[in-house]
């Protein structure tokens, strides 16, 4: 270690000066005189341990008290300061801070100083001394139970009178190769001068004497020159502790001083570089950084750190190899800081929509000091499904300068959103100066898209705006000003559409209220759904509230064919983002991902663990993503003619999944849902789309779907959603614009429709009948599904009668009849679908009707009960529909009354 030189005092150095304390500083003085005699005056010293030996020639000397570095500093430059370091001669700090508790708990003195004593819990001290008007002493109550002293320093930290005071010694000190924590003994004035990072901070107030004390004999002198070097040689001053380094930076920055060229050549130093990276802990380096970031001239501080060749040495990862280290690109980095010192100094849009208070000015610095590294790639997750480590730039931040949580999050977000930033800002410009130019894809002018972009940038998009700015002007070169032009636009834009504080508006509704008027249970899809109201929102900043908009999601659209804006965009959102992916895995092969039929063979998807795994093929079946179903609902529900045309290659695949899923629930559901979208579909689009087919193969299985293999109580509702649907897909597969080949007539496509209609009754009712004619409710559900059939079958339903007849009479004279007398109403209302339908041969097959309803009603004619009063007026409809189409081709009067005379019991029926 060099020798602590003392310089003598130049002869021709100014008189000592005095300074003129405020009222406060000129009370804390007396106050610290008093204890200071109070301690001479004290028979013995305090019983208090020391690591730091007290020199004998000391031991007998009277204390001095004084106010050291910045204080004196500033005073002299005239500059309020309310820290002050008291430098005792002869106790340290904490010996002299237990005395000071002691003399202040001693009844009358604190009021002396217009003080009430020193706080006694640690809820106190928080508030104690922070103001002038705070009369009450925080921080002494705890140095005696946990003195927390320096292992070197013995310090004690107090608030009095909204001053912060530090008490330590006056002390020289001893360093070691490997650290910065000096072997601490006690000094002379002299000596703790010397040790001082530079000349301007080394120089003392004498409080017993009220002089200033300039013991390197150059503090003054510097002051005037403004000019910052060391009190001793530069080199052995930044070896011993190199954060001195920062520390002259950070002063220099702040005064406007200029350091001078010996201390620059050994800041230089690889040496001296090598030793600030090993010796100082990353926390000390992040605490100069900040303190000279948030200082009056963070442009010198960073210009200085880079001039100095000091970059990589403070920003760097120290957790990371050196071989492993990314090496930044430092290329165009002072143009980058020259923006944001010329960006924070101007009266602009940029800076006052950007840059809002002294926080956000701390940002820009930061961000500013990481641009080198934006080139850096992002770190991959460290395996499938996990989380991705933050970026280079953000990891240099914790690690190197030990940034707050806060910052760290900010250059993250900055350093993922870069490139959708300048894009955004890129399109605008170009839309700006080509408004008659078409621009693809979304329109970067829109108030709801920057809307929502400043939503997901959330509440630091400033910060994560200026940056982009950064990193274009770092590749950019000179070509500053043209990025700021386009920043500045971007930045008026935003103002001029009121989204600045897009990020804090509140939505027209919260997730509970959206989920109940779409009727489905809540869940992790409303955090999405909820960014498409407030989308609508952004669109309609002075029409839209929130009575209308649950209004409209409650109503299906098929009642409105106009549509409502928010319904269409929910759909728009929740079967791309929310049902598809559920559904990815399971979807039918029979579909191109364009709603077509698939021409082309496809094989059989290999099955493998996963794949028959349904939590993890079919998701949407269990868990969570179970509510996608009742979005899924919503969303068919919703649609009309225009909107299942744009949506229709999302909407199909999940309703064929359903439909073709082995359990009957979902077939029943997806054949539901299928029969709500052809409702609304133009024929013109199943026949571009090929669809009919596709459909027609998928729902004609279920009508197999019967007892015993299915249980009844599975059967009936999936033949109750099927028919119907083969119904209406009839009906949109075969209408006469639904003719794709131009050589198809009219008449052939109706031909069509009568024999796909000819097949659900041949392969569903018929085929039904035979396999459960001793199942009653079975029945019954397949004379409900006939009777429209054969309505839209018309006078072609007569090819049928040898069939559903037999089985219609059977049915209505079956010995156990009476016993199911809703199978026997379904039986008769389907024999009037016949009569109805195929009346022309009515006369021919008159006998084989009466017969059902005579047998029928002569085993119901005594039942009591509502529904067997409903089936006896029907049975005599039907009859009167039979007297009616029979007409005068036969004496059907006469041949009723030969029917009355062999068993009166029908004359109810048949007079």
């Amino acid at each position: 270690m060099a020798p602590m030189l003392i310089q003598e005092v130049d002869d021709d150095a100014p008189p000592p000066q005095r300074l003129e304390l405020t009222p406060v500083e000129s009370t804390l003085r007396c106050l610290l005189l008093d204890v200071a005699e109070y301690i001479d005056n004290s028979s013995t010293l305090p019983d208090t341990e020391s690591q730091v030996k007290l020199p004998d020639d000391l031991a007998n000397e009277k204390i001095v008290l004084r106010f050291t570095g910045g204080w004196v500093r500033d005073k002299l430059l005239e500059v309020a300061s309310h820290d002050i370091d008291v430098a005792i001669n002869k106790m340290t700090g904490y010996q002299f801070g237990l005395r000071l508790k002691e003399y202040l708990e001693i009844p009358g003195n604190p009021e002396k100083y217009g003080l009430e004593g020193v706080a006694s819990s640690e809820k106190q001290s928080q508030k104690a001394g922070t103001t002038d008007k705070s009369k009450t002493v925080g921080g002494l109550h705890k140095i005696e139970a946990n003195p927390e002293k320096s292992k070197h320093l013995e310090t004690v930290t107090t608030k009095i009178l909204g001053l912060d005071i530090d008490l330590v010694n006056l002390r020289k000190e001893t360093y070691t190769e490997e650290s910065r924590n000096p072997q601490m003994e006690f000094g002379t004035p002299e000596e703790d001068a010397m040790r001082r990072d530079a000349t301007v901070n080394a120089m003392f107030y004498n409080v017993n004497t009220e002089q200033v004390e300039d013991f390197t004999g150059r503090g003054h002198d510097d002051m005037r020159a403004k000019r910052i070097r060391t009190p001793l040689e530069p080199y052995q001053t930044f070896k011993d502790d190199p954060l001195r380094v920062l520390r002259l930076i950070r002063f220099a920055s702040r005064l406007d001083y200029t350091i001078d060229a010996e201390a620059q050549e050994a800041m230089r130093d690889p040496e001296i570089q090598d030793a600030l990276k090993r010796k100082i802990s990353r926390e000390r380096i992040g605490i100069e950084v900040e303190k000279a970031l948030r200082g009056p001239d963070p442009y010198e501080a960073l210009r200085l750190m880079f001039d100095l060749d000091l970059y990589e040495t403070i920003f760097s990862d120290p957790t990371v190899d050196a071989a492993d280290h990314y090496e930044p690109d430092t290329d165009g980095w002072q143009v980058v800081i020259r923006m944001v010192r010329d960006t924070l100094d101007a009266d602009s849009a940029l800076s006052e929509v950007l840059v809002r208070d002294k926080e956000e000015q701390f940002y820009a610095w930061q961000l500013a000091a990481l641009v080198p590294y934006n080139g850096a790639p992002l770190p991959e997750p460290p395996e499938p499904g996990r989380r991705s480590p933050p970026p280079i730039a953000a990891s240099v931040a914790r690690e190197g300068i030990k940034s707050t949580n806060k910052v760290c999050d900010i250059i993250a977000a900055s350093v993922r959103n870069v490139s959708e930033i300048s894009a955004y800002v890129d399109k605008l410009y170009m839309q700006k100066r080509r408004p008659d130019n078409k621009v693809g894809g979304e329109d970067a002018s829109a108030r709801d898209v920057l809307g929502m972009a400043i939503r997901r940038w959330s509440s630091s998009w400033r910060s994560q705006v200026m940056y982009a700015m950064l990193v274009e002007v770092a590749s950019s070169g000179d070509d500053a000003t043209s990025v700021e032009r386009k920043y500045t636009t971007f930045a008026q834009h935003l103002r001029d559409l009121d989204i600045v504080e897009a990020y804090t508006f509140k939505p027209l509704m919260d997730g509970k209220a959206l989920a109940k008027a779409l009727n489905t249970p809540p869940g992790p899809w409303m955090k999405d759904a909820l960014d498409v109201v407030m989308a609508y929102q952004l669109r309609h900043t002075n029409k839209a509230n929130a009575e209308d908009a649950i209004a409209e999601v409650q109503s299906h659209n098929k009642q409105n064919q106009n549509g409502g804006e928010l319904t269409s965009s929910l759909v728009r959102h929740f079967l791309k983002l929310t049902i598809r992916p559920l559904f990815e895995k399971s979807k039918p092969s029979s579909v191109t991902d364009t709603g077509r039929k698939n021409t082309t063979t496809v094989l059989p998807k290999k099955m493998t663990s996963e794949s028959m795994d349904e939590t993890v093929s079919k998701p949407w079946k269990a868990g969570k993503d179970a509510d996608s179903l009742h979005l899924l609902r919503w969303c068919v529900n919703s649609l009309d003619e225009r909107l299942v045309e744009e949506v229709w290659p999302l909407i199909i695949p999940p309703l064929l999944t359903l439909v073709d899923d082995w359990e009957t629930r979902y077939k029943r559901m997806g054949a539901g849902l299928v029969r709500e979208v052809l409702q609304v579909t133009p024929p013109t689009l199943l026949a571009k789309t090929g669809l009919g087919d596709v459909f027609e193969d998928a729902l004609m299985p279920c009508l197999a779907f019967l007892p015993t293999i299915t249980p009844q109580e599975a059967s009936i509702p999936l033949l109750d959603a099927v028919y119907p649907t083969l119904l209406i897909l009839a009906k949109v597969k075969y209408a006469k614009e639904a003719t794709p080949n131009p050589k198809r007539t009219e008449a052939d496509t109706a031909r069509l429709r009568i024999k796909f209609l000819d097949t659900i009754i041949r392969k569903g009712i018929i085929h039904g009948y035979t396999h459960c004619s001793n199942f009653p409710h079975i029945v019954s559900t397949l004379f409900t599904h006939l009777a429209p059939l054969l309505k839209d079958l018309g006078i072609e339903s007569v090819k049928h009668l040898k069939y559903t007849l037999p089985m219609l009479t059977e049915t209505l004279s079956h010995p156990l009849a009476d016993a199911q007398t809703a199978t026997l109403l379904s039986a008769t209302k389907a024999m009037q679908a016949v009569i109805l339908n195929g009346w022309p041969r009515m006369v021919v097959h008159r006998g084989e009707v009466l017969k059902g309803l005579t047998l029928c009603w002569i085993k119901v004619a005594d039942q009591e009960g509502e529904q067997a009063s409903v089936l006896r007026n029907e049975m005599r409809e039907t009859v009167q529909m039979l007297r009616y189409v029979v007409g005068e081709d036969v004496e059907f009067e006469q041949e009723s009354g030969m029917l009355i005379e062999a068993d009166p019991r029908v004359g109810g029926l048949l007079r």
